[in-house]
This record gives C-alpha cells, structure tokens and sequence, in this order.
C-alpha cells in the first residue's frame, strides 16, 4: 500500500482580516534616491504589514500626526480610515502624509485577501507600464552632455524622455534675462535644487517664493534663442522620433511662457510642464489656446475635485498627478478616470522609491485609454530597486514595468542593510516608530 504524500500548508499570517489591526507607523528617511524620501511602514498584530511612503522632501510630521487615527484600526477598512485623515492633507507636500498612509492601507488590504492591488482597482487594464525617463546632467549642462544622457536611456529601451529647460540655463549668459534689480544676482549661486524648489533643507531661497506673475523677469530674445538652438541640436542628435517633454522653465509670466513655446513647437514635444503654477487655470488655458504643444500639470494636486477646473476649462492637454500627492491609489483612480472623460491624457509624476513607484505602477495597470506613461527619475541611482530585497534587475526591463499578480503592492520585503547604508540621519535609528511622536486628542470634525 502505498502512502500518500501530505501537502505542507503554509500558515497565513494575513488569514484573518476581520481582526488585523494597526499596531505601529514606522518611517526610514533615505537620501539620494535621487530626492530625500521617506518609506512608510504600518505594522498589524498578524504580522504582515503594509509599505507606503511619504511625498519626496515632505515631512514626516506629516504622516506621523495621523497615529490616532490608525492605531488599533483595521486597515482593510480604507475607505472608513480614509474619510477620517483625507481632511488633513494638502496640496503638494502636504498630501503626502495621507496619500502615503493610504497606499499602505492598499498594500495590507491586497496582502491580506491576497490580491494585487490593481485588482482592488478593478482589474488589470494593461500587462506592462510604460516608463519615461526623466534626464538630469551632473556637472556641465549643455546640450551635448544632456543628448548624451538622453541617449543612454534609450539605449536601454525608454521609449520616452523628459528634461529641464528653463531660466537657469540662461544665468550665466549675458543679456539672456531681464528681471528688477537684485532678482538675477539672488538666483546666481543658489544649487540647483533650490531653484527649483524655492528652499532647500536648512536655508530658504525668498525670491524663488515669488509666484510667476509677480518675478516681472522675462527671457529676453537672446534667451529665446539660446533655449532654441539647445533644444534644435539635442533634437538632432537624439532625433524626432522619440518623444521629448520640457520641465521647470522657471518663474517668468504666461506670456513669456507662450513666446519661447511657439519658438519649439517645430520640435515636436510631448509637452510643457507646469510653466506656471496649477492653480492658475485662466492662464494655463491662455498658453494652451496659444501654443501647439500640449500643457501638462498635476503633480502638486490634492484631491480630484481640484482637477476639475483645468479639466472643464480645457487649460491642460496632459494631467500629472502624484499618487503621493493626490491621496493615495483610488483618488489617483478616480482622478485618471475624470480625465478620461474629458479627453484630456494622463502621465503620472514619480521622483520615489519602488514603494511609491509600484503604487503608480498599480494604478497605471488599471487605468482606462487615457494612460501614456509613469516618471521614473532614477535611473542614474544603482542602488534604487536593491531597495526591495531580492529586486535588482526585476522591477524594471526596457523602460517598463510589469506589475506582479503578487498580494498588495507585490512587495514583500524591503533590504534594511541598503536601506541603512542610504538612510538620511546616519546617527538615529534606521525606522522611526509613531508610538515616539506625541499623539494627543483633537476635536477633528469640519463641520458643526
């Protein structure tokens, strides 16, 4: 007689979701990734746990004041937990406390009914995202070095590019920009972030605070026609076919904006983005009636209702929404959607680690027609995908990404020892718990 073999049965942790409960937010600050980031960890008492991350350069404070309301909850209730944080998130940095928490709820809802996230999403639209690549050239930044880098990213299967052409490529030619008095000798100096960003860490940048209507800096002909002849010969060397999109021109007006697009509209670009800040429709739908190539914006919205406007005014022909921003994987869902309905495409920012990388790439998955392409701004940093354990050489493959059938966010483990040799306070401690922030009581309904 011969004895059958028994099957092992491997025990789930995740097995009983009607009693998970969140027992710890955890949050490991990393630096260079290529921005500072910030991984999210919410842990449960069944031992798996969901990963999610805060918006690059935002504070952890962020997430971390929101433990009361996710301690002792079940975090397959997202909707319900949801509904009472999404009030406290905010437009750019500010949604990334929210937005992160609910791409961890995500995460442990999938893990723990064992289901990808895209299923919970409603279904897999697409087997494989496509990536663009966003370009950056340490060191001297002229046309050459930055075809050369475009360049190399097609040649490993990116089939769509973007890069910075702005203000302050211009800074060191003179006669190049006109501004008041004291404006262009504040920005000649300032690193390259905080020209961008307006601050950096430690120090602020006041005239980069100044919105775009109110710097009265313009780029004069000369300028025009430096940023020309860089775009003409970096097209030259990289050729038309491969789409091209143009970022951070800098804090000059609308109608400045509009004299340099019409200048490169015979070059064919995929768009030009945020040329001035979101919240200025009427201006954003003036350069988009006034110029040929698309106008894209999105990434420092909270909340789809505030898509609405640019959507229903047509000011935009690309949205660019931030899953970190936004509030997480289904705003982001809904958000696509509203824009699917109004014709209007959808690319989607990402300068994060895999963690908040797959949660677009989730979405991306289960994204209706509108969807064209996700940011991946990493691509000169080797030790990104080494982030998730076991994921060097498996996240990305031709400039794409194919979205594991794996539960959550198919993440199941993140490398500590990568993690702690890039964290960005080398003397603390690699996670940070939420049980050491000061939580207290608050009155937190908005309405009487």
């Amino acid at each position: 007689m011969t004895r059958k073999r028994r099957r092992r049965v491997s025990f789930n942790k995740a097995s009983f979701p009607s009693e998970l409960k969140i027992t710890d937010i955890k949050i490991c600050q990393l630096k260079d990734v290529p921005m500072d980031c910030s991984i999210l960890k919410l842990e449960t008492n069944q031992g798996v746990c969901g990963f999610g991350e805060v918006r690059d350069f935002a504070s952890i404070d962020y997430a971390f004041a929101l433990s009361r309301h996710l301690i002792g909850k079940n975090p397959c209730s997202v909707k319900r937990i949801m509904d009472s944080i999404r009030q406290f998130g905010g437009h750019g940095r500010k949604g990334g406390g929210v937005s992160g928490i609910e791409v961890a709820l995500m995460d442990l809802a999938g893990k723990a009914y064992g289901v990808p996230c895209y299923q919970l999403l409603g279904g897999r639209y697409r087997d494989k995202v496509r990536l663009y690549a966003d370009t950056d050239v340490s060191g001297k930044n002229d046309a050459e070095a930055m075809a050369a880098a475009l360049k190399k990213r097609i040649g490993k299967g990116f089939s769509m590019l973007k890069m910075d052409l702005g203000v302050d490529l211009l800074l060191d030619v003179d006669g190049a920009l006109s501004a008041p008095n004291g404006y262009l000798e504040g920005m000649k100096g300032q690193k390259e972030e905080d020209l961008s960003f307006g601050f950096s860490e430690g120090s602020e940048v006041p005239l980069m605070e100044i919105p775009h209507p109110f710097t009265m800096m313009r780029i004069t002909e000369k300028g025009l026609d430096f940023l020309e002849e860089r775009v003409s010969a970096i097209r030259d060397a990289i050729g038309y076919e491969v789409p091209l999109a143009i970022d951070h021109i800098g804090h000059v007006g609308f109608e400045n904006v509009i004299s340099l697009a019409r200048r490169l509209e015979k070059y064919s670009l995929s768009w030009i983005e945020d040329p001035v800040p979101w919240f200025y429709t009427d201006q954003l739908a003036l350069i988009s009636q006034a110029t040929t190539i698309p106008v894209c914006t999105g990434e420092d919205i909270y909340l789809r209702d505030n898509f609405m406007p640019l959507l229903e005014k047509r000011a935009v022909s690309v949205i660019h929404p931030d899953v970190l921003t936004v509030g997480g994987m289904n705003e982001l869902m809904h958000t696509l959607d509203e824009a699917e309905r109004h014709g209007v495409a959808a690319c989607l920012h990402m300068a994060e680690t895999p963690v908040g990388c797959m949660a677009s790439a989730h979405v991306a998955t289960a994204a209706g027609k509108n969807f064209v392409a996700l940011e991946f701004h990493s691509f000169d940093v080797p030790w990104w995908e080494e982030i998730v354990k076991g994921g060097k050489g498996k996240i990305i493959k031709d400039g794409h990404i194919a979205v594991p059938d794996r539960p959550g966010l198919g993440i199941d483990e993140l490398d500590d020892e990568v993690l702690f040799e890039h964290r960005k306070d080398e003397d603390g401690p690699l996670w940070i718990s939420g049980r050491d922030y000061p939580s207290h009581w608050s009155h937190d309904r908005i309405w009487s």
